[in-house]
């Protein structure tokens, strides 16, 4: 019998992994009692005794990583049992919260048997680090959902409208206070909620306040999405900046999903991924966003959707997890 422990969580990523999980026949070990942070707790407590119940000899064990306080546990249940563990990056603690170094980062991710990092330059930062565990790379993370963004390609003579999406805060989006003025030729849509002031006398950007994802990808309707974060538009500064240097955003993933080509840093991890397989392009400021959009040959940009249109269906069906997870497999 093969498991996984799974999440009560407001994140997309993991929630798509659960699901993927049970359809490939995998059990859920996880007991849910409530919403309070007690109840979690208690929750996730009495799940890894169920786990130590059920676990047994060559059984496999997918974890979702960051899992708080019982991320040790579960892999030392699973050593215990003589079971298998594999783990999925979902964040490095290193990166995104600061709450761990790299030494801790890599200690606790050597208790696990396999780890599927993002991509090949997490794979290198963590060996780098001195993590000796097998890993292989997801490559871009997966996107499930029943919505669909309209087939039909439209015959603009120019395709400069451009999306942005996702929780708005004033350390993380502060680049879009100066971005207005170097749009022209080019409109931006902008979505989500948070703590950034919204409300200014912007010409080119429109924000259109917040949007399920399902109803995004059936009608957001840009020919681009911006994948940016930070206080700088000649690049992505500061420790978001760090991190996109070896994460894969999500948020590309669900541009990608609504049928839209993507617009990456040169310097992040996903440039390389995306410019590949010709499913956008990487810029290396946002000063040149205007020029590299209005003088793009019409061909060339629908070239690109086309090959989205494709992919889209590949992340609908769980095919990057789905293929690393079987590498993982025939590893351990």
């Amino acid at each position: 019998m093969n498991f996984y422990v799974g999440v009560i969580s407001p994140n997309k990523a993991k929630r798509d992994i659960d699901i993927l999980m049970r359809s490939m026949g995998f059990a859920d070990v996880s007991i849910f009692e409530g919403k309070s942070a007690v109840s979690k707790f208690f929750g996730n407590l009495f799940s890894m005794l169920n786990l130590l119940l059920k676990l047994k000899k060559n059984d496999v064990l997918l974890i979702q990583y960051p899992f708080k306080k019982f991320y040790a546990l579960q892999c030392r249940i699973a050593r215990l049992k003589g079971a298998k563990t594999v783990t999925l990056i979902h964040d490095l603690g290193t990166f995104r919260r600061h709450k761990l170094t790299a030494e801790q980062e890599v200690k606790l991710l050597s208790l696990t048997d396999f780890i599927i990092v993002h991509n090949d330059s997490m794979k290198k930062w963590l060996e780098t680090q001195g993590c000796l565990v097998p890993m292989c790379s997801l490559e871009i993370f997966d996107y499930l959902s029943d919505s669909n963004p309209s087939d039909a390609m439209q015959d603009n003579a120019s395709h400069n409208h451009v999306v942005y999406a996702g929780a708005l805060g004033e350390r993380k989006n502060t680049f879009l206070y100066q971005l207005d003025a170097l749009l022209g030729g080019c409109v931006m849509d902008l979505y989500g909620r948070g703590n950034l002031q919204t409300d200014l006398p912007w010409k080119n950007i429109h924000f259109k306040g917040f949007k399920a994802s399902d109803d995004f990808i059936a009608d957001a309707g840009g020919d681009w999405g911006l994948v940016w974060d930070g206080d700088s538009v000649d690049e992505c500064s500061g420790n978001w900046g760090e991190y996109l240097r070896i994460n894969n955003p999500h948020k590309a993933s669900f541009y990608l999903r609504a049928g839209m080509p993507v617009i990456v840093w040169k310097q992040s991890a996903m440039a390389k991924f995306i410019t590949e397989n010709n499913l956008g392009i990487a810029i290396d400021s946002l000063k040149e966003l205007s020029q590299v959009l209005t003088e793009m040959p019409k061909e060339k940009y629908q070239e690109m959707k086309s090959e989205v249109m494709s992919f889209k269906d590949k992340l609908n069906d769980g095919f990057f997890f789905k293929k690393a997870f079987a590498v993982a497999l025939k590893t351990i």
